[in-house]
């Protein structure tokens, strides 16, 4: 069981390591053997190391991420939340905006066993 604050704390902390590309402070939020399902059609991420490098893979592709909670529920041992991110990619300077949901499996030590995530991007403006 998770309760509604710890949820939230999560969720803070996942953004944070996000914003600051902080691959100890990412896979700290994840069990050891943790799966990141970032594509609900692919093969999800699985273990810290698999985790730490997608967070590299950000880095070198994404600058001043904010990320945004705008509302989160607890069910028993799950969080769900609906969220919404913009960053810019470092090849272009070009503005990127994404919405999402996910639901996180939290394990009885409160770190993320399982994570789906379902995102969206905000078409840019024609131009």
């Amino acid at each position: 069981m998770i309760d509604y604050a710890a949820g939230s704390d999560l969720l803070e902390a996942y953004g944070t390591a996000w914003e600051a590309f902080d691959g100890d402070a990412w896979v700290a939020i994840f069990t050891d053997d943790a799966e990141y399902h970032g594509d609900p059609f692919g093969a999800p991420l699985v273990g810290h190391n698999a985790l730490r490098a997608a967070m590299l893979e950000a880095a070198g592709a994404q600058r001043d991420v904010d990320f945004t909670v705008e509302r989160h529920w607890v069910s028993g041992s799950t969080v769900l939340a609906a969220w919404h991110a913009s960053w810019t990619r470092r090849a272009d300077g070009a503005a990127e905006r994404v919405a999402g949901f996910l639901t996180a499996d939290v394990a009885s030590d409160g770190r993320i066993s399982r994570l789906h995530e379902w995102r969206i991007a905000v078409p840019a403006p024609p131009g």
